[in-house]
């Protein structure tokens, strides 16, 4: 039996650049702020409704942008309230970005903000000794449910803090989407199996409809551009296979069979289209928003 593939979650600097040419290559934080400032914000106004103090908290908030957008968001719906923001995030160096980004950011003066730089299953643990009675207004986990261990474990939790009109916000990749077809079809080859990495909005869904817990849904378009990975040795196509693959060196450390595979699929009409020339991966993300 072949060993295993590394995964680039335990590889942090091919991790970051990966991460950052994904970004550059993908229109998902522009998909993000979109909906944030279109029909989050309706939802935002409504919990911050007669409020003069919020509680937020965002569980694997990176380096920061997105979060800040809700934070303006928020200030925007109710200018005087007083946001006590919470930030969950493993990385050491995503969380150091976090906080020289808030540095850099002037309109921020009614936030206080509370550094967690652990995992979800150890800020549970953490919680129930540090802050029992505390609950939250909005929490919102983005892109983030691929690295726990136990999905409905982690939703259960964060959605027994919230308060009575508070609302958590699961952003995912859908469930019909290119990353869907790639990790359904090769996921057991590329990852670790301690860790969520395959999962999309679709088990999501199938989960809360399971458990009849009821949810808003919104579908939020993206695209990627990955014709850079056509082209062997090119060093924005390798960090981007890494990125789609979660595997660091995919082109070195993947079988030829395996990387071959990967190759056609994303070549595939079911996971691309080629526009311009250019070959555009679906990278369609779906947002739910759970009540307490």
């Amino acid at each position: 039996m072949a060993a295993p593939l590394p995964s680039l979650v335990d590889d942090n600097p091919r991790y970051m650049k990966s991460f950052q040419v994904f970004l550059d290559s993908s229109s998902e934080h522009q998909s993000i702020k979109a909906f944030i400032n279109g029909p989050l914000a309706e939802i935002l106004a409504s919990i911050v409704k007669g409020k003069t103090a919020l509680n937020v908290m965002g569980v694997g908030s990176g380096s920061g942008e997105i979060d800040l957008e809700i934070l303006r968001q928020l200030q925007l719906q109710h200018p005087g309230a007083k946001v006590d923001n919470e930030v969950v995030e493993p990385s050491s160096d995503m969380l150091q970005k976090y906080k020289d980004l808030v540095a850099k950011t002037p309109d921020l003066d009614h936030v206080t903000f509370t550094w967690n730089n652990m995992k979800t299953s150890e800020l549970e643990k953490d919680w129930k000794e540090r802050n029992p009675e505390k609950k939250m207004d909005f929490i919102h986990m983005i892109q983030a449910l691929y690295y726990v261990e136990d999905t409905e474990a982690a939703i259960l939790f964060f959605q027994s803090l919230l308060e009575k009109n508070g609302k958590l916000l699961l952003i995912l990749v859908s469930g019909e989407g290119s990353w869907a077809k790639l990790w359904k079809t090769y996921g057991l080859q590329f990852g670790k199996t301690d860790i969520s990495q395959s999962v999309t909005m679709g088990d999501i869904r199938s989960l809360l409809d399971s458990r009849r817990i009821p949810y808003q849904k919104h579908e939020l378009p993206s695209k990627m551009d990955i014709t850079s990975c056509f082209t062997s040795g090119d060093e924005k196509g390798e960090l981007l296979l890494d990125f789609l693959t979660e595997v660091p060196d995919f082109s070195k450390n993947a079988s030829p069979e395996l990387r071959a595979g990967v190759l056609d699929l994303l070549r595939g009409p079911d996971c691309t289209q080629e526009v311009d020339g250019r070959i555009i991966f679906n990278n369609n993300l779906e947002a739910l928003l759970l009540g307490p």
